[in-house]
């Protein structure tokens, strides 16, 4: 229901997580009997948890960790991973880093080049360990990385920007063209973020596999409370979902909806799927996990962004290994 906000403008009342609950049916089913697996194009995952592409969650060692339990890591390739050859002690570097230091470190450390070489072996590094090899590039970087991935072995791409959409406008570079990347590329695309039905349904019609929906809601984010852009998570995923099917009737081909971010614990990502998703991608949860890359804290993808950082530093601390938080038997965490 449309609310008049002022002279001739209209909002309408969206939902987050908080503000929802799943409310039991007639009907119970056996835990052991309920079916999680999930599809991504010809992309199969046992669980539908998608580990987010930013490097306080994600190296080679826990993308191939997260195949091995049955989800999925996003190696993000322009991040420390493939700026630098040794990245543990880059990483080292932000975890003691103060807070006085932190963006300005954070800014330093992302202005080194993307070594073309260390995507390459990044990709080799989780597939000599039996992982599934996803990546994520930005959109101005599709072409060059994302073909560059795909020769290296790439299982699957991330096309993934704070926002975006079909119809960008840029005078410095040339917009990428969806439909003809995803039409040149035998691996599944994934492409985010966005917010919105319309959006959504164009996004579909360029032949993406998957659709990253959410902006800003991580906690790690900032993005809503510096540029005031975003849609509550329950109510966009329900808008997406229902381009997903509308798009379905019409096509007959099935595009997955990812709830991105702003699932801090197991009861949000259950309201995700009952509101249409068909898989999620989080990334505070893993950061607690023994292995995480991030040393126990978890930053923004933003933070470094040279004109407008974004991003928070949070410490998160470590409440287990990332197979028990994916799988159990699960820990109460105080935090």
């Amino acid at each position: 229901m449309e609310i008049e906000l002022g002279y001739g403008r209209k909002v309408r009342r969206a939902y987050g997580f908080d503000e929802i609950a799943l409310v039991p049916s007639l009907a119970t089913i056996e835990t052991d009997d309920v079916d999680v697996e999930t599809s991504i194009g010809s992309l199969q995952l046992n669980i539908p948890i998608i580990a987010s592409a930013m490097d306080s969650v994600i190296d080679t060692n826990t993308a191939a960790m997260m195949s091995q339990f049955g989800g999925l890591g996003v190696l993000n390739l322009q991040g420390v991973q493939t700026r630098y050859e040794d990245a543990d002690k880059i990483l080292d570097d932000i975890a003691l880093a103060s807070k006085e230091e932190y963006v300005t470190l954070m800014q330093k450390i992302y202005e080194k080049p993307v070594k073309k070489e260390l995507i390459k072996k990044r990709i080799t590094e989780i597939k000599n360990k039996n992982g599934i090899a996803a990546v994520a590039v930005t959109p101005q970087s599709a072409e060059e990385y994302g073909k560059l991935a795909i020769l290296a072995g790439a299982d699957v791409i991330v096309i993934q920007a704070t926002v975006i959409s079909t119809r960008h406008k840029s005078k410095a570079s040339k917009p990428l063209g969806l439909a003809k990347f995803c039409s040149s590329t035998k691996v599944p695309v994934i492409v985010g973020n966005c917010v919105t039905y319309d959006v959504a349904l164009e996004l579909m019609e360029t032949g993406i596999a998957g659709i990253l929906v959410g902006i800003g809601p991580g906690s790690a984010c900032t993005s809503r409370g510096v540029l005031g852009v975003g849609v509550p998570m329950a109510t966009t995923i329900a808008d997406c979902a229902a381009a997903r099917d509308a798009y379905f009737k019409k096509t007959g081909r099935y595009v997955s909806v990812i709830g991105d971010g702003g699932m801090a614990v197991g009861g949000d990502i259950c309201k995700a799927i009952a509101c249409g998703a068909d898989a999620v991608m989080i990334g505070s949860p893993l950061t607690k996990a023994k292995e995480a890359p991030g040393r126990g804290f978890h930053w923004g993808m933003a933070t470094p962004n040279a004109l407008l950082p974004r991003g928070t530093r949070i410490k998160v601390g470590t409440i287990g290994t990332l197979k028990e938080i994916l799988l159990g038997p699960a820990k109460y965490d105080d935090g």
